[in-house]
């Protein structure tokens, strides 16, 4: 797995903490990893991005980006709104390619959800997997709703021959409601593929050093970690 493209069922849902675990993990494992970002929105030029904050919790990765808008929106509506050339599928395979030959693991976060547009042409992150042929690890949220954008985007991965490895929950409540239990269930169940995760919510504040240590403890064996399905009570909630 030199290539894991990561993408959420929509915007913070914590695909960048998750990112940033699954780097650490492998970083503890003793392998090389580098962080592509296919299109970062919302910040200045001397701003730290979502890569940035990867690098911060996750260690010594290497950050790059493939481009840059200052505007929150999706990509190829910032890029025309800041008068720049947008991101390519095809520049982003590029990128992610040249750093596959030199590190252990590259792993591609997209902007938002799958499907979100990165130029006029109508390219998404689904098109950046599909030119690398790499499994798309989907981040979903815990809570009610969940369901819906988790099969959605789970249909349109296998409608494209992606493989789907599985998903991980991005912010676990520490207190969570009975939607969320149960989703611990039905979650698999809609998408296709199993649960790989749960990452607790506000793992993102935590001091480097201690997110690098509880890290692997939040993923699932395919992933590297330790975390255990089973264990975290993937039953339906009574």
């Amino acid at each position: 797995m030199p290539v894991l493209v990561i993408t959420g069922t929509g915007t913070e849902v914590g695909k960048t903490v998750v990112t940033a675990a699954v780097a650490a993990t492998a970083l503890a494992g003793g392998r090389s990893v580098a962080v592509l970002k296919a299109a970062q929105t919302g910040v200045g030029p001397d701003e730290p991005g979502d890569v940035q904050e990867v690098a911060r919790l996750a260690g010594p990765v290497t950050a790059a980006e493939v481009a840059r808008y200052p505007e929150p929106l999706a990509p190829g509506t910032a890029a025309r709104r800041a008068g720049r050339a947008p991101v390519r599928p095809e520049d982003v395979a590029q990128a992610a390619g040249k750093l596959a030959t030199e590190h252990d693991l590259v792993l591609v976060e997209g902007a938002g959800g799958l499907l979100v547009r990165f130029d006029a042409a109508g390219g998404t992150l689904a098109d950046v997997a599909g030119l690398l042929g790499a499994p798309v690890l989907l981040v979903a949220s815990a809570g009610l709703g969940t369901l819906n954008t988790t099969e959605l985007t789970a249909r349109e991965l296998r409608s494209r021959g992606l493989e789907l490895p599985g998903v991980v929950i991005g912010s676990w409540p520490g207190s969570p409601d009975l939607a969320s239990r149960c989703n611990l269930a039905d979650l698999p169940e809609v998408a296709g593929a199993p649960l790989l995760g749960a990452v607790p919510a506000g793992a993102g504040s935590l001091p480097p050093a201690a997110f690098r240590s509880t890290a692997p403890h939040w993923l699932a064996p395919s992933l590297e970690g330790s975390w255990d399905a089973e264990a975290f009570g993937t039953r339906e909630a009574p």
